[in-house]
């Protein structure tokens, strides 16, 4: 049922789009016949300074091809903004015909209309890759009741229920695999084209494509909450946040268009009263020609264009930005401040070693360690408890309790065990003598004695170490890892991926007093950018001038709270985005000064009367285009 009302939905919304461009089309195309029947017959009427087609044929097309800017200036002055694009285009235009020179009033309009097409095809390509993020939207859901299998929407689903995925189909909600095993196709939502294996126990996303096996899913989130709803979210509000240089430009066609008008008022008035044999006409005529030229129409346009582009290159490319002036912050990035766990490195813990002490045997250490972390969500905990393969009673753990930044603290039928790093044995003055394991570590002790360590240990990212290079490449000085782990752990994994730094044994706060530093610290205009997953790195993504999440298996915290959304989650795609920025950068700033350049000649020369106004109305349409087509090559 909800596939057919989808379909006509897609149906209705695609003639709705193509019966606008037609309403577009008709009327710019009977205003080029009228203008081109209007220069044929082109005749002087008899003891008049017109035409006949003046009259008859070319003030109907001028209407028809400027009725949307007449109409939009006219607006705007109800409204009390009066130095718009629309009026300089109006005032020029209608002096046009003042002074009969029809045919030129008609052809700005045309030409400007030209450029309001070039603009909405410019528009269209670059929205293009962010729709193609759009349209991973699963519509449907196969819902397992008891007896058969519905399709519903998958608004309609709710957390806990049970759903089928079929070869070749989206999933339509994040869950975790109940029966089967596939191959996923994630490139919808993280670029990655290798295709990732799944199996029974894995977590899926929505938006994924299934593409070789039958899957049973228990769904963990509605789809309001799911991963590919959030993407959605901050595609459709990427261009929410304007950029410096954005809004420098606005500021600027504020000042700039009353300036070009007086300034046109001024070529109009003054040097028929000064110049000997000037004539009214004739400065009225070059007036106009400045007004056309003027028109602010290649920089307003091209500028959010860029950043638009921009926005959708990144998304092409599994980078969601939130925003063009992040886009903008992302250029000035010279320190990059990384968390390790799942950010670095893989995150997917493995018990490699149990070493017990005093008395105790690997068994009952790990049975000790598994029971009192069963309450913890932490990496390591998980892992502990997937080493441990008995089973667990709520009544066996009693006053559990997390200390920040350091383990926990449990009583395990009856014993009281502490389980967690080096610190936490000498704040408890637990006597050990083995403070210094290289790897990731939990110590245990039972009832104020040590009973021994568990080695954990944690893969680095395949690309984390080509990452690193590519930053160094991309103009980034300094790249920083702040962790809670151990400073043996700590120091391995900077040397491997050849980091400048590296801060271990940090609690949640102290890397928010880190980053302060580095942030009081940095050179002059330059950005510090942070890269985390967990929930306990939200604040310091938060803090950073560019707060970068990991997105596949990132918190919701982190993601929501973060600046740019790297999808696929490899390190690389840092230096990535902040390539993506730059480019655009340049594009935008190549814009303005080509549109400034080209203004300011065909100014000079309209003002001494070499440029007429067919040459203003190239120049105008002209820039413009070339604005729009350099805009559109940050794709």
């Amino acid at each position: 049922m909800s596939n057919t009302h989808s379909s006509a939905c897609c149906d209705h919304d695609h003639s709705h789009s193509e019966s606008i461009l037609g309403r577009e089309l008709i009327p710019f195309g009977i205003a080029i016949v009228l203008f081109l029947i209007g220069l044929i017959f082109n005749q002087p009427l008899h003891n008049t300074p017109g035409s006949i087609a003046e009259y008859l044929v070319l003030i109907p097309a001028y209407l028809i091809s400027g009725w949307t800017v007449l109409t939009s200036a006219g607006r705007n002055i109800l409204r009390g903004k009066v130095f718009d694009e629309n009026f300089l285009m109006t005032i020029a235009t209608l002096g046009a015909v003042a002074i009969h020179e029809l045919p030129e009033a008609v052809a700005v309009m045309l030409f400007f209309q030209i450029g309001e097409l070039f603009q909405g095809a410019a528009v269209g390509r670059s929205r293009k890759s962010i729709k193609s993020l759009l349209e991973v939207r699963p519509n449907k859901a196969n819902l397992i009741v008891p007896g058969e299998i519905v399709e519903v929407a998958p608004e309609q689903v709710k957390v806990g229920d049970i759903i089928a995925i079929k070869p070749g189909e989206k999933v339509p909600l994040d869950g975790e695999i109940l029966a089967g095993s596939s191959q996923m196709d994630t490139s919808p939502l993280t670029g990655e084209s290798v295709p990732r294996t799944v199996r029974e126990g894995d977590t899926i996303l929505a938006g994924a494509i299934n593409q070789t096996g039958s899957l049973t899913v228990r769904v963990t989130k509605l789809f309001t909450d799911s991963s590919i709803a959030k993407i959605l979210d901050l595609v459709e509000h990427a261009s929410s946040k304007k950029a410096p240089t954005e809004k420098f430009i606005t500021r600027f066609a504020r000042y700039y268009t009353p300036i070009v008008v007086f300034l046109s008022l001024a070529v109009a008035i003054i040097p028929p009263l000064l110049i000997p044999g000037a004539t009214s006409e004739q400065w009225v005529y070059r007036a106009l020609v400045l007004l056309v030229i003027s028109c602010p129409c290649g920089l307003v346009i091209s500028i959010p264009l860029g950043y638009f582009g921009g926005v959708g290159g990144a998304a092409k490319r599994g980078i969601l930005v939130k925003g063009a002036t992040f886009l903008d912050a992302l250029t000035d990035v010279k320190t990059v401040i990384f968390d390790k766990t799942g950010t670095l490195t893989e995150g997917v813990f493995e018990v490699s070693q149990i070493c017990p002490y005093n008395a105790y045997g690997e068994q009952e250490l790990l049975t000790l360690a598994a029971i009192a972390e069963s309450q913890s969500n932490h990496p390591i905990a998980r892992s502990i408890m997937a080493a441990y393969d008995g089973k667990i009673a709520e009544s066996d753990v009693t006053d559990y309790q997390e200390i920040p930044g350091q383990g926990i603290r449990a009583k395990v039928k009856g014993i009281e065990v502490l389980a967690g790093c080096d610190h936490l044995l000498h704040e408890n003055q637990i006597r050990h003598n083995t403070c210094n394991v290289e790897g990731t570590v939990v110590h245990i002790a039972a009832d104020n004695k040590y009973a021994g360590y568990i080695l954990i240990s944690d893969k680095i990212k395949e690309d984390a170490a080509q990452g690193i290079k590519r930053l160094s490449k991309a103009g980034v000085t300094k790249t920083v890892m702040l962790t809670g782990d151990n400073r043996v752990v700590a120091q391995k994994v900077a040397t491997q991926l050849g980091l400048d730094k590296y801060q271990a044994e940090l609690l949640p706060e102290d890397k928010v007093a880190k980053i302060e530093y580095y942030l009081k610290n940095a050179e002059p205009k330059s950005k510090v950018a942070f890269v985390g997953d967990g929930i306990n790195d939200s604040p310091v993504i938060a803090r950073a001038d560019v707060g970068i999440a990991m997105a596949a298996f990132g918190s919701d915290a982190a993601i929501e709270i973060a600046d740019v959304v790297l999808m696929s989650d490899r390190v690389s795609q840092v230096a990535e985005a902040i390539s993506v920025a730059r480019r655009t950068h340049h594009i935008v700033w190549q814009n303005i000064i080509m549109a400034m350049a080209i203004k300011g000649l065909f100014i000079l020369l309209g003002a001494i009367g070499i440029a007429s106004l067919w040459s203003a109305v190239f120049a105008d349409v002209g820039v413009a285009l070339l604005a729009i087509l350099n805009a559109s090559r940050v794709l």
